[in-house]
């Protein structure tokens, strides 16, 4: 089987001096490998493509069969590094945490142990939205953050 830790380093080792980061890689069974990258900035189709060329290169098929994709970490997935968060700064993000309450704001904090989150409520009757208080969090409090998906009127 391929080891996750081989392909880790491949994918490191490709971004490495670029505003581009793997965010996750999983190989599961049957040799399916999944790798998330991110950027700093915008993560294009052509970083997809030259990093999933570069380690389909490493790989062996003759050896051992593998199905690879590589692709952004979406919308829809949760941070999971320092790195996403600060990547989020003054940006609207939802935050669930462990027991089981919800927040939404604007992360304007993020270090090592803790985010802050200037928190936003809606109020029902125009459906205007207000400033709150700030929240400060221990990431052991947040089950999962995702960048607020927002749409223009």
């Amino acid at each position: 089987m391929i080891k996750e830790k081989y392909i880790r380093k491949l994918a490191e080792h490709e971004l490495e001096g670029s505003d581009n980061f793997v965010v996750e890689v999983l190989v599961k069974s049957g040799n399916r490998i999944r790798i998330f990258i991110d950027s700093d900035h915008e993560i294009s189709v052509d970083v997809c493509i030259a990093l999933s060329r570069v380690i389909e290169g490493s790989l062996d098929r003759e050896e051992e069969d593998f199905e690879l994709m590589v692709s952004s970490a979406g919308l829809d997935q949760p941070f999971s590094m320092l790195r996403q968060y600060k990547k989020y700064l003054n940006r609207q993000v939802n935050v669930e945490l462990v027991d089981g309450s919800k927040l939404s704001g604007i992360l304007t904090h993020a270090d090592e142990d803790n985010i802050t989150i200037k928190t936003l409520i809606t109020k029902s009757k125009h459906k205007t939205v207000e400033e709150g208080p700030e929240q400060h969090l221990q990431y052991n409090e947040i089950k999962e953050t995702k960048p607020a998906i927002l749409f223009k009127k």
